[in-house]
């Protein structure tokens, strides 16, 4: 469910990204995502460190 739900938010904002594309807004959603996979980042890194 975890991939899941993590795949429904790339696509989501890239659908998001080429629906604002024309309206010169697409830099939002990419802020979003750019956001959203730091977070995710960091949850792996804290998991690895976590580890040892």
């Amino acid at each position: 469910m975890k991939s899941f739900l993590t795949f429904m938010v790339i696509i989501t904002g890239l659908f998001a990204t080429f629906m604002l594309y024309n309206k010169q807004m697409a830099s939002i959603p990419l802020l979003l995502l750019s956001a959203f996979f730091f977070y995710i980042g960091g949850k792996e890194v804290a998991k690895i460190k976590n580890k040892k």
